[in-house]
């Protein structure tokens, strides 16, 4: 592992996918950005798919991760709802393979396991420990610390993952 490390974790959505990037040098967590991708409810799928394509690759170049951590899938009652994650997901996955970085998909358990040691934390929780273990002074909107403890997720445990892409396009 190079001295340090900085993972991109991506908490996909539709009209809010939440990114976070947090390097690690030796045991220290930094934080270096974060952000929520927004698109507004009037416009369609198409757009929504692009903004987030556009917005993922905007932080891959700013930010320059080494890899990415994201959201494994999970079960919806709702199809049209696990559809449209789905097709989101499949940009995000996509557009960070076509910049040459190799995914890491976790359960959402696993994730607040990791940062709060409780699978089942709720997101303030969750947004609380993004805060200590990152030393902030703000508490990022939940989205974003979805994407954070994805990352320090990652971060915690890089001996064992599953890896979803391993080559760019």
């Amino acid at each position: 592992m190079p001295s340090s490390t900085r993972i991109l974790g991506i908490d996909t959505a539709l009209r809010a996918s939440g990114v976070g990037v947090v390097e690690a040098t030796g045991s220290k967590l930094s934080l270096v950005a974060y952000n929520v991708i927004r698109s507004k409810p009037s416009i369609p799928l198409s757009q929504c798919l692009l903004r987030l394509d556009e917005g993922l690759q905007d932080i891959i170049r700013e930010t320059t991760p080494d890899a990415v951590a994201i959201e494994g899938a999970f079960f919806f009652k709702n199809a049209r709802t696990a559809m449209v994650l789905g097709q989101a997901r499949g940009v995000a996955i996509a557009t960070c393979t076509r910049h040459g970085l190799k995914l890491y998909e976790y359960a959402p358990r696993r994730v607040k396991q990791a940062v709060v040691g409780f699978g089942g934390a709720q997101k303030p929780q969750v947004q609380k420990m993004i805060v200590t273990l990152l030393n902030l002074s703000e508490t990022p909107p939940a989205d974003a610390s979805d994407a954070l403890a994805l990352a320090i997720c990652h971060l915690h445990s890089c001996t064992s993952h599953t890896v979803l892409a391993t080559e760019s396009l």
